[in-house]
């Protein structure tokens, strides 16, 4: 069984950056599409960015684009966060599987559809 682990959450100030790491314990699997997740306290789960790992193409929520950049090297997954904002708040978590490039950075992909998840790395941003 696949197992994904994130790192690098933690406490940023508005304005600042971060740069959160999901390392899947098998740097081999073969998973095409890749996925951030985030979800606040009492919300849904919300997709913020993917990536098609065969052509790079992405997809980014308009909550986040322009600030976070989702990128792939050597089998981990990486999302730099800047110009953090307060509601950026949240609980954050990779997610993998096999997808097209369509399906993948298309608006419908949702939660639901990935089969393997991180724990979740909690980043705070305060005033």
């Amino acid at each position: 069984q696949l197992r994904l682990v994130e790192s690098g959450g933690g406490v940023a100030q508005a304005g600042g950056s971060l740069k959160l790491s999901c390392d899947p314990s098998d740097r081999t699997y073969g998973g095409t599409c890749w996925a951030w997740f985030r979800q606040r306290p009492g919300e849904a789960r919300e997709k913020i960015t993917t990536i098609y790992i065969n052509d790079r193409a992405t997809y980014y929520a308009d909550s986040v684009k322009g600030r976070f950049t989702i990128s792939r090297a050597r089998g981990t997954l990486y999302l730099q966060m800047n110009s953090l904002k307060i509601e950026d708040t949240a609980t954050y978590y990779c997610a993998v599987d096999y997808f097209g490039s369509e399906w993948c950075t298309g608006q419908r992909l949702a939660d639901y559809d990935f089969d393997h998840w991180g724990q979740g790395t909690q980043v705070t941003v305060s005033s």
